[in-house]
């Protein structure tokens, strides 16, 4: 630990605007070098060293003063405290006048132990009354780094960054961490710095800005107390963009130092791994991860170009293999639509590629024991998910990963323990469709309806969140409330296959059998030309009672090994077979048994 390694420009802003030493920042504050000195030490007043310099030789920008004077509840034009008036002589010419003269010494000096005596007890129970110890900082959000580049184009490498220093801070067992998903939604905050800490439930928050012009970038940080709003740290890093993972290094480290948790020598390793990368690999991949995080397929094919883009200027960058391994996992979800063998061997390889290159990747391992799991690996999954649990403490998506292994397994009340976990870590990402899931999969019906409706309430537009809903309310015994909110996901997503095999079951259900069969020979006729996952099948007959063709259909699901395989111990619209001797031997296939 210590103070940044790399130079600092020297011509960074106008002559007029740079203060070269102790003497002109207390010139310019109107206070003398003791007091500015003092202040950069108890109230973070933005002062930077020149570290390839005397450590003493230093500088500040009248900008960052003015604004660390506006956000201070210290007054510039407030005269310094003045020191305590000495305590007045003691007059001992009454006392004298009572005594006689040869005891007169003996009383002085009597006098003089006593004050000796006394007046440390005072000063100490002075200092005691008043200094006051701040709480430990045990929670921590990084909030989104301004781009101050001018550029809306350079956004992705503000959410990159913030996104890398989230990771690298997550892996301290000893400081919670909110997740990148909770904390984007303060990217143009109307809230105070306390509000924000409140509404996530944290300790302390990190503010600060990216600005990068030519082949250099600058990044300012500050730690601010959530409560007080008392800012306790600041600093600036400039360097070369070759040099962007030392600044993400530095910056963690400093962080982690100022809160002071504690941190094992293997995390302290994890913080400050870094290594050069050329500017445009480390661009090209923050592109690609940017426009991954936007959600749709056409961009999740965009974001697969830039990692490609990433790996052929740099074969080594092992974060890119863990993008593509992420990109082809989105591609397998049940809107996408692509059969598992099409996407599955991809993301294992580049998982696997990636963990080569780098073991302590956390989200490669949560992927890859994703696939492990899907594949019915049931024990080699768990594996990864606990090392994912060990390295990164913080990390809401092993957490909520870790849960579904629960589920499937038929620990559901761990389930809900761990998922509910994640969702302190992740308020808002770790919300709506995966743990309504979870609750639906433990029969929680109600539950599972209150937080897929809380979850719509701010996407009223988002289609994981839709079809729990309709999973949820078709099991409650609520199908007729359960069409529309189907029909606007199938609307959303036209052609889903997963969310036609949940309609068809709700149609049955509210009596439109003539709608549900025409659904079904819709799904029929579509899976002569493409390919039509088995589990909507399996949704469909279950759901019209024809239990003789869902078998055959969940045969086929065994057969691609489906993702609906997983539930097989817990999923509701299974409970009317479970005691078809057919059942329990396809969970002994599945390795459930």
């Amino acid at each position: 630990m210590g103070e940044p390694s790399y130079e600092i420009p020297l011509v960074e802003k106008p002559p007029e605007k740079r203060l070269d030493s102790w003497k002109e920042i207390a010139t310019y504050l109107n206070r003398d070098v003791t007091t500015v000195q003092r202040w950069e030490k108890r109230e973070a007043m933005p002062v930077h060293r020149h570290l390839h310099d005397k450590r003493g030789s230093v500088y500040a920008l009248s900008e960052e003063l003015d604004a660390w004077i506006q956000s201070r509840s210290v007054r510039i034009d407030e005269p310094e405290d003045k020191p305590e008036a000495d305590t007045p002589p003691i007059d001992h010419t009454h006392q004298g006048a009572f005594a006689p003269r040869s005891l007169r010494p003996w009383l002085i000096l009597g006098t003089v132990l006593s004050l000796c005596l006394l007046v440390p007890a005072w000063l100490a129970l002075r200092h005691r009354a008043t200094v006051t110890v701040a709480p430990r900082i045990r929670s921590l959000a990084v909030l989104p780094l301004r781009n101050l580049s001018g550029d809306p184009a350079q956004e992705y490498l503000a959410d990159g960054i913030t996104e890398s220093l989230i990771g690298r801070l997550s892996n301290i067992h000893d400081l919670r961490v909110i997740s990148h998903t909770s904390v984007l939604r303060f990217k143009d905050p109307q809230l105070s710095t306390p509000e924000i800490a409140k509404a996530l439930g944290v300790d302390a928050v990190v503010e600060g800005s990216v600005m990068k012009e030519g082949d250099r970038i600058r990044v300012t940080a500050q730690l601010i107390r959530g409560a007080t709003d008392a800012h306790f740290w600041s600093e600036t890093y400039d360097l070369k963009m070759r040099d962007a993972l030392t600044l993400e290094s530095e910056l963690a480290q400093s962080i982690a130092e100022k809160v002071e948790v504690t941190v094992t020598g293997e995390e302290h390793q994890r913080l400050s791994a870094s290594r050069p990368v050329a500017p445009e690999v480390y661009e090209s991949y923050l592109k690609g991860r940017f426009v991954l995080e936007q959600g749709n397929i056409a961009e999740v094919e965009q974001g697969i170009r830039y990692f490609e883009d990433t790996l052929n200027k740099d074969p080594t960058f092992a974060p890119a293999y863990l993008g593509l391994a992420k990109a082809y996992t989105r591609l397998g979800t049940v809107f996408a639509g692509l059969p598992p063998e099409t996407t599955r061997p991809k993301v294992t390889s580049f998982a696997r590629k990636a963990l080569a290159l780098d073991p302590t990747l956390v989200e490669a391992h949560v992927v890859l024991a994703n696939v492990l799991q899907q594949e019915w690996h049931w024990a080699e999954a768990e594996a990864e998910y606990k090392r994912a649990l060990e390295l990164g403490p913080n990390d809401a998506d092993a957490h909520s990963a870790f849960a579904l292994w629960l589920l499937c397994q038929g620990r559901t009340n761990e389930a809900v323990d761990w998922v509910q976990r994640a969702r302190a870590l992740d308020p808002v990402g770790v919300s709506g469709a995966s743990v309504a899931w979870i609750l639906f999969q433990t029969h929680r019906y109600e539950d599972a309806i209150r937080e897929s409706r809380s979850a719509l309430a701010l996407q009223p537009d988002h289609g994981s969140d839709l079809l729990g809903l309709g999973f949820a309310l078709i099991a409650n015994d609520k199908p007729a409330d359960a069409i529309p909110v189907l029909e606007k996901a199938l609307a959303l997503s036209p052609g889903s296959p997963a969310v036609i095999g949940v309609l068809i079951r709700a149609y049955a259900h509210a009596g439109r059998r003539n709608d549900a069969l025409r659904l079904l020979a819709e799904l029929k006729r579509r899976a002569k030309t493409t390919y039509m996952p088995a589990a909507a099948f399996v949704n469909a007959y279950l759901g019209l009672g024809q239990y003789d063709e869902a078998f055959t259909a969940l045969e086929q699901a065994y057969r691609e090994q489906s993702n609906i395989l997983q539930f097989l111990k817990t999923h509701p619209y299974f409970d009317p077979i479970r005691s078809d001797p057919r059942f329990a031997e396809l969970v002994r296939r599945v390795g459930l048994a």
